[in-house]
């Protein structure tokens, strides 16, 4: 499967709007990075090449928006309608990466959201929306989540969902300028028959 065959979509659900990544999102994914610095920082990755740095906005959205077109990684913002403004404004991002096909039909799922609106179910909702998307209309197998073990807020996103701990990797990733550890958790379609999203907002606390 292709490219052009995934991707772009737009998945919905009440007030929260997955939508594909845009060059003109810079100023205000820009201003929702700078006040979230401090927040985001100990779970950054980084580049582990002597004097490495990250690509800048328009870098990251080009590099994303083609792997997109290869069918290999799934670039959104989260977004949500807010009192105030016309439009969704941007919430946090998440990324379907390392989409592989054939035997494997896995790929991993990565995300960020702004701490203001944290605790609100809003990480939560959003890999379920992913994961169901990627599990129904991609036909994908298995969702993999990796995360810091001090993470603790996205630890519980994984706890609520019901990913499973597949266990520890040494160094597995390089986050804010060293190599860490990290567990793994993974789902699979067959775990979810009714679907992530429908499982979470039946038991998510009111």
């Amino acid at each position: 499967m292709r490219g052009s065959h995934i991707w772009p979509v737009t998945l919905e659900c009440g007030d929260l709007v997955l939508r594909p990544i845009r060059y003109r999102d810079r100023r205000e994914w820009t201003e929702v990075r700078s006040r979230n610095t401090e927040w985001l920082a100990p779970w950054e990755a980084s580049n582990p090449a002597p004097g490495g740095a990250l690509p800048d906005y328009r870098q990251m959205v080009r590099s994303l928006n083609a792997q997109a077109t290869q069918g290999t990684a799934l670039p959104f913002v989260i977004t949500a309608w807010t009192p105030g403004f016309r439009d969704p404004v941007i919430v946090g991002q998440l990324t379907v990466s390392s989409i592989v096909w054939g035997s494997a039909m896995t790929a991993t799922l990565g995300y960020w959201v702004d701490e203001s609106r944290a605790g609100q179910g809003i990480a939560p909702t959003a890999v379920a929306m992913a994961t169901d998307h990627c599990f129904r209309a991609l036909g994908l197998h298995r969702m993999e989540i990796n995360i810091r073990p001090e993470n603790g807020p996205s630890l519980r996103v994984v706890e609520k969902l019901g990913f499973r701990d597949e266990g520890y990797r040494p160094r597995f990733l390089h986050i804010n300028g060293e190599w860490a550890d990290h567990r793994t958790f993974a789902l699979t379609s067959e775990e979810v028959p009714e679907g992530l999203l429908s499982r979470w907002l039946r038991t998510r606390p009111a």
